[in-house]
């Protein structure tokens, strides 16, 4: 075996740095940090699925009438369109990802921050619209199995203790 393998091998066999975990309040500020991104991926996607409809419909009169004039420029326009705000949600969704939170549903806004309470793995659990991360949940529920972080949590408005 040459040197050069054995690099290859050790790179291979390089396990993946362990996940993040965040307290209450690194999650908290990350999560101020990345509502302008998660907005604006959930935007983007909302106007590229308009925008492939918009293209579906194009080509699927094309195949139905086939002698019909392509609107090129219009097409060259809504390909671009479509491109930059690929690469915008890509970026977006980047800055997110790199942070160690999870986008759990981009629909709806649903970001999860590992973390760790009473000695169990949990996501602190928090969705656009919500002041605050104010829910968890066990790494194998959902969103359906959230529980407040505070039983005595008055509701929105409350400032972070």
């Amino acid at each position: 075996m040459m040197a050069d393998e054995d690099d290859d091998q050790e790179q291979d066999e390089t396990p993946e740095p362990p996940q993040r975990l965040f307290t209450l309040t690194e999650a908290e500020r990350v999560r101020q940090e990345l509502e302008p991104f998660l907005v604006e991926a959930m935007d983007c996607r909302k106007k590229l699925a308009g925008l492939e409809n918009d293209l579906s419909a194009v080509s699927a009169r094309i195949m139905m009438m086939g002698g019909v004039i392509v609107p090129y420029e219009k097409l060259a326009a809504l390909r671009t369109e479509h491109n930059q705000l690929a690469e915008t949600m890509k970026s977006a969704l980047s800055r997110i990802l790199e942070t160690g939170c999870l986008i759990k549903d981009l629909d709806v806004g649903l970001l999860d921050f590992p973390a760790v309470i009473d000695n169990q793995d949990v996501y602190l659990c928090w969705k656009v619209g919500e002041d605050r991360i104010r829910f968890y949940h066990r790494q194998d529920e959902g969103f359906a199995g959230r529980k407040p972080l505070d039983q005595r949590d008055p509701g929105p408005g409350d400032k972070v203790q």
